[in-house]
């Protein structure tokens, strides 16, 4: 004997939600086919198979649920001591085969057919119910849904209304919340701060019961900018200090609340256009196409904002410190002026110095009393 065919078939596991490959039988050259014992069929359980080539191109070809294939491996000193005795008996794993007849194996395989038929109608059965489910109409949880929006809260600070109540519809439209209530009752938990008095005047004058179309319309009358204010701080935003990647994403934001129809070109030149000298030199212009390829080469050249800023800051800081430093050692003028000796301490905390000035208020004082009883005096002598 030199070879033996084996028949591999993918099957469900026990909890039905993996498939394992098994070998379910083997066939000797004269056509005597062996059953391999359930609890034995899973490929872990012949290694010796399982390291052939053969196997590797049947497992690839393998790939739905109940498939199976019948192969010839040469049969190997390893493999005969595996599935046979020293009496060319089959067996495997200490247990003598059994032999499927032709009538045996008609049995098996139509077993193989009303498992598979009974599976498919349970499966059938399990959408069936799933799609009449998803027919039934439910009271959808609408703070669990609205969870799910990727849709910030929106603020009076927005500077695009329009464009973001047409993103609020479309997070309804994906997650199918299409009646006008259940709208207005969602757009009640994006409203922040001041913008939750305005709904709750609109709740007032519309009711909950109004069409979304009249709420929609009011809420970009009220919201909408039509000054330049928004415009002109979008376009002259500039990089004050921080993260590079932050700013060009920042404006780029607010590039996109000003108009939703700048082109990519545009957005890019108008963002480097705020971007440090030196480092807006260091950009080549011709390679950027979109704004990605820009924060891409922005963030290359984190490194020299951070190095130049702990640059100055060191620099203030030692400044610092020499200034101080020199006023310790500065003798007091006022101290001197006053013949208090020499002392060390800053001029603007000098106690004389305070002292002095007060006296100079007071005689000040006492000047213009002076002046204003001796105007009267006149008045009075004048009369008379």
């Amino acid at each position: 004997m030199n070879k033996l065919q084996f028949e591999f078939m993918v099957k469900p596991s026990s909890d039905g939600k993996s498939n394992l490959m098994t070998v379910t039988s083997i066939t000797t050259e004269a056509k005597e086919t062996y059953a391999i014992p359930e609890e034995l069929q899973q490929i872990s359980f012949h290694k010796e198979v399982s390291t052939t080539t053969i196997y590797n191109m049947v497992k690839s070809s393998l790939k739905k649920r109940h498939q199976f294939r019948k192969v010839w491996i040469p049969l190997t000193e390893e493999l005969k001591k595996v599935y046979m005795d020293d009496y060319d008996n089959m067996l495997f794993a200490g247990q003598c085969l059994e032999e499927i007849t032709s009538k045996h194996a008609n049995t098996v395989i139509q077993e193989e057919k009303d498992n598979l038929n009974a599976l498919n109608l349970n499966t059938l059965k399990l959408l069936e119910t799933l799609v009449g489910n998803a027919q039934i109409p439910k009271d959808q949880n609408l703070k669990n849904i609205s969870e799910k929006f990727v849709l910030e809260k929106f603020t009076s600070k927005n500077l695009n209304a329009k464009h973001w109540i047409n993103n609020f519809e479309k997070e309804c439209i994906r997650f199918d919340v299409n009646e006008d209530y259940k709208k207005i009752e969602i757009l009640r938990l994006f409203m922040d701060k001041s913008c939750t008095d305005w709904y709750s005047s609109m709740i007032i004058k519309l009711t909950g019961d109004s069409e979304w179309k009249i709420w929609k319309t009011k809420f970009c009358e009220t919201f909408s900018s039509k000054g330049w204010n928004p415009v002109t701080y979008a376009l002259l935003y500039k990089y004050r200090d921080g993260s590079l990647l932050d700013y060009a994403i920042k404006k780029e934001k607010l590039l996109l609340d000003m108009r939703t129809t700048i082109d990519s070109g545009t957005l890019i030149d108008l963002i480097a256009a705020g971007l440090p000298e030196f480092i807006l030199n260091r950009i080549d212009r011709e390679v950027l196409k979109d704004t990605v390829d820009l924060f891409s080469e922005i963030s290359n050249f984190e490194h020299m904002v951070i190095k130049k800023k702990s640059f100055f800051e060191k620099k203030k800081i030692l400044s610092m410190n020499y200034k101080e430093k020199n006023e310790e050692k500065k003798p007091c003028k006022h101290c001197e002026k006053l013949n208090k000796g020499t002392r060390y301490h800053p001029e603007s905390v000098c106690w004389f110095n305070t002292r002095e000035n007060d006296r100079e208020k007071k005689n000040y004082i006492k000047h213009v009393n002076n002046s204003v009883v001796e105007a009267e005096l006149n008045d009075t002598d004048q009369k008379n």
